[in-house]
């Protein structure tokens, strides 16, 4: 399947009816949601409510659990990306990833922007460098490694290495960009820059953010979903959530009643 790209719809994704099991324990139930263009949607609820096994939802990686069964429909630019049809590796090219824990590859700065490039079969010096090049920028990380692009990527600090792998998923030209907790393991300050980084790259692609930083995602987001075992208990623009739930579950879990 070949996903072609339309711009003539405000939705980068569309979820419908989305249920998920491993093996037989089912982790989401019948979650419908929209996920808007160059938008920040984020995704909040207490540990193990299915944020992170839905935004993996989102781009299959649930497909390398064992056991994981989907049913519904998950649409990127109005195809089903568990379709008969749908190439896996061209979805998780369109939709990218980003993990908890920055996990660049051992290798150095400039070859972990050029690895997927290079898969996807650019061989060009010229062009790999102008990937290196803009990748790194697009993720605010250039003039802090421009002149040591062959130091091994794992000296740089937490925050830098999470900004890297952020590059490495820009390098790949994606439309959408999953970010699951990508400052949980930062201090405030490389939060800060991450928190700024999305909002900028929001501008280019549409962003989806796990968080269990409700702050973080009033600051940032322009829509939130409210996951609670594994149902979308409410989903609305961001201000609407925080400042007029309409489901008691929301209510309770923004005021701290439990967590």
């Amino acid at each position: 399947m070949v996903i072609a790209l339309n711009e003539n719809t405000d939705l980068a994704m569309n979820v419908k009816n989305l249920n998920l099991w491993y093996g037989k324990n089912q982790a989401l139930f019948d979650v419908s949601m929209p996920i808007r263009r160059n938008k920040i949607t984020a995704l909040i609820g207490p540990s193990g409510c299915g944020k992170s096994t839905l935004i993996r939802a989102f781009n299959r990686m649930n497909d390398l659990v064992d056991g994981c069964r989907v049913e519904g429909l998950v649409e990127y630019n109005g195809q089903n990306i568990y379709g008969p049809e749908a190439d896996v590796l061209e979805v998780r090219t369109r939709i990218g990833m980003i993990f908890q824990s920055p996990n660049p590859f051992p290798m150095t700065i400039r070859d972990n922007i050029t690895y997927g490039p290079k898969i996807h079969g650019i061989k060009d010096q010229k062009k790999l460098d102008k990937i290196v090049e803009e990748s790194l920028r697009k993720a605010a990380l250039w003039d802090e490694v421009k002149d040591r692009l062959n130091t091994y990527a794992m000296k740089l600090s937490g925050g830098q290495q999470q900004r890297l792998c952020i590059a490495r998923a820009l390098s790949i030209n994606p439309d959408v960009l999953l970010m699951d907790e990508p400052t949980s393991a930062l201090d405030p300050l490389a939060t800060k820059k991450i928190e700024e980084l999305a909002v900028q790259l929001a501008e280019e692609y549409t962003v989806v953010i796990v968080t269990h930083n409700m702050q973080q995602a009033q600051r940032i987001a322009d829509y939130t979903a409210f996951m609670y075992l594994g149902e979308l208990a409410e989903f609305g623009e961001t201000e609407q959530i925080f400042n007029d739930p309409k489901n008691e579950l929301t209510k309770n879990y923004i005021h701290g009643v439990f967590s």
